[in-house]
């Protein structure tokens, strides 16, 4: 366990949090903690997962702007739920991210190459739609980290794993809290 691993649990743990509970400020913190894991997943030899923190960093700030001001007017985002035409076309890039990013791991000797793979694919759509607050992110989430969790334990990374495993509750927990966001939503519009 080393310092960027703690930096990175404290910070993602944080970040998901502020997630669940809709609150802005998840963002730059998830911005922070996308440096911390860049160095951790360096240091551990797992590319793919190195190369979404970048990614990750820029969806931050693209998240922070969406969650302020990519409402209607300009005005804060809100709520919703994903399309039929969104669903396919999430499909259709992990299909294809998945098999593109497994054949460039094994390439450059990644660890673990399909299982990077998907887990980054996974993160990186389950991102995407928290970026634009679709409530279904927080199922992809919950596939991506269940799959994380057997990885980092098999890497011997258990302080991250336990983050996983917490990541993992809260996803639940965000599941459940945008739910009712969206359920009460129809009877505050008109407020």
């Amino acid at each position: 366990m080393s310092w960027v691993e703690i930096l990175g649990f404290v910070t993602g743990a944080a970040s998901v949090w502020l997630a669940v509970k809709e609150n802005v400020w998840n963002w730059p913190i998830a911005a922070a903690n996308a440096v911390f894991f860049f160095i951790l997943f360096f240091e551990h030899r797992l590319y793919g997962d190195m190369a979404l923190q970048v990614i990750f960093f820029a969806l931050a700030i693209l998240g922070w702007y969406r969650w302020l001001r990519g409402g209607e007017h300009h005005t804060a985002l809100h709520v919703s739920r994903i399309t039929l035409p969104q669903v396919m076309a999430a499909l259709l890039v992990t299909i294809a991210a998945t098999a593109a990013t497994t054949a460039y791991l094994r390439r450059v000797n990644d660890a673990a190459p399909f299982l990077d793979a998907l887990t980054t694919v996974l993160s990186l759509v389950g991102q995407y739609l928290l970026t634009k607050k679709i409530i279904e992110n927080w199922y992809v989430w919950i596939a991506a980290d269940v799959l994380y969790i057997g990885l980092y334990i098999q890497r011997g990374l258990y302080l991250t794993s336990v983050l996983y495993v917490i990541f993992l509750l809260m996803c639940v927990a965000g599941a459940a809290e945008w739910q009712k966001t969206l359920r009460a939503a129809p009877a505050t519009q008109g407020l």
